[in-house]
């Protein structure tokens, strides 16, 4: 039986042996950064939502989210578009999906009657599910 012997650096053979401790320490701190600076990546329209109390919708997976702002501009995720076309567009991107649900966030400053013309083209569009995206109240002391 053969034993093996570390390689000694005066032999004149390479060391074989890499020391991965500074590698891991990088990658923490790598980590830590982006775990830091990612929620600051999240970039999108400006809307004041209104307040009421009601649990949270996790909305990162890629649902579609329809967005009406405080000037009754309409988005679609981040592409603007007009009321007339929102019923065909969302027609379209539903022939390829297997759930027909989509969430709205309307400006608290945006009129009922133009929220309520924004869903009834939603509903025309065959939408199975609307929910509506809300902040918590802010609390009072």
């Amino acid at each position: 039986m053969k034993t093996r012997r570390r390689p000694n650096p005066s032999d004149g053979r390479p060391m074989a042996e890499i020391n991965v401790t500074p590698l891991v320490d990088v990658m923490l701190v790598l980590l830590i950064i982006f775990m830091v600076t990612a929620p600051m990546l999240q970039m999108g329209i400006d809307v004041n939502l209104p307040r009421v109390k009601a649990k949270s919708v996790d909305v990162a997976e890629e649902k579609l989210v329809l967005t009406v702002n405080g000037a009754k501009e309409i988005f679609l995720n981040k592409t603007k578009l007009p009321l007339a076309d929102l019923s065909k567009k969302l027609e379209a991107i539903f022939t390829s999906r297997i759930e027909r649900e989509i969430y709205l966030r309307a400006d608290r400053n945006v009129p009922y009657g133009f929220v309520v013309e924004v869903m009834a083209e939603v509903r025309k569009a065959g939408v199975d599910k609307l929910g509506m995206i809300t902040e918590p109240p802010e609390e009072t002391r």
